[in-house]
């Protein structure tokens, strides 16, 4: 059987890039969707701070699989976008320097008062730029679906995909019960364009809880994702208040401050793995 591919998010684990390493070495992952640095947003690192990074990570044996970055969490305000712009190709630059495979973004935040289709045009037009951007970087633009933003269920996400194919899929199932999206009719639409995995459930109220003891239906989900080879998941957990946690989310969040697990691997149970190890 292929193997499947592990990594996390580790500024779960620490907020220092240290201890995020030592975490991956403690638990054999393959590397780091890398989102917080020694307290800084990834997206906000100094090229130094990324070549010290990428020193560090070189000497461990792990890889950056994805920028967790926070691009496309705005508003549609003109004068923002053209800021934010720049600073995605700032995050670009840095992926370059850090060797990442993808970077993970967002589809922008619509009001919440108005029906999101009313803004498929002006979020077209925003992610048209970004993508445009990338060309050429070898960098792989992942939409993660998210409360809040235009891609928040799954019609509006297959809207994305099929209009801009070159943009893939970041599967948080989390995020589409909080949503109230059935995670299997998600599943269904979405899996052509699906470049991998967060592995993070919640309960229908939406508090987020243990990987297979909420209602996003894991196990099934990922079962069908092994079947294709080559494939790989982020585990984010998501059971404590970590530091950055207040900076990713907008509104109210259910979330069980549990203990963090003694491992990050802990986060998938031995059952959801047992086809790829």
């Amino acid at each position: 059987m292929h193997k499947l591919y592990i990594y996390a998010f580790t500024d779960e684990a620490s907020s220092q890039i240290d201890g995020q390493i030592a975490a991956m070495k403690r638990n054999s992952l393959d590397g780091l969707e890398i989102r917080n640095v020694d307290g800084v947003n990834i997206s906000d690192i100094t090229i130094e701070k990324a070549k010290e990074v990428r020193h560090e990570l070189d000497d461990s044996g792990l890889i950056v699989w994805s920028l967790g970055s926070p691009i496309g969490k705005i508003g549609l305000d003109k004068a923002e976008f053209e800021k934010h712009l720049d600073k995605f190709k700032y995050t670009l630059e840095l992926g370059d320097i850090l060797s990442a495979k993808n970077i993970r973004l967002f589809s922008f935040y619509v009001p919440k008062d108005k029906p999101a289709e009313a803004y498929r045009g002006e979020v077209f037009d925003r992610m048209g730029r970004l993508i445009e951007a990338a060309n050429g970087s070898g960098i792989t633009l992942c939409h993660e679906n998210e409360k809040g933003i235009y891609g928040d269920i799954a019609s509006r996400c297959l809207e994305l995909h099929e209009t801009f194919p070159e943009l893939k899929a970041v599967f948080d199932s989390a995020n589409f019960i909080q949503c109230g999206q059935e995670t299997p009719e998600a599943w269904n639409m979405l899996k052509p364009y699906v470049r991998y995995l967060h592995i993070k459930d919640a309960l229908a109220d939406g508090r987020v809880v243990p990987a297979s003891c909420g209602i996003g239906h894991l196990k099934e989900i990922l079962s069908d994702y092994l079947s294709v080879p080559g494939k790989a998941v982020t585990v984010e957990p998501h059971l404590k208040i970590f530091a950055g946690f207040a900076n990713l989310e907008q509104g109210d969040t259910k979330l069980d401050d549990y203990s963090y697990p003694e491992t990050i691997r802990h986060s998938i149970p031995p059952a959801m793995l047992s086809e790829s190890l």
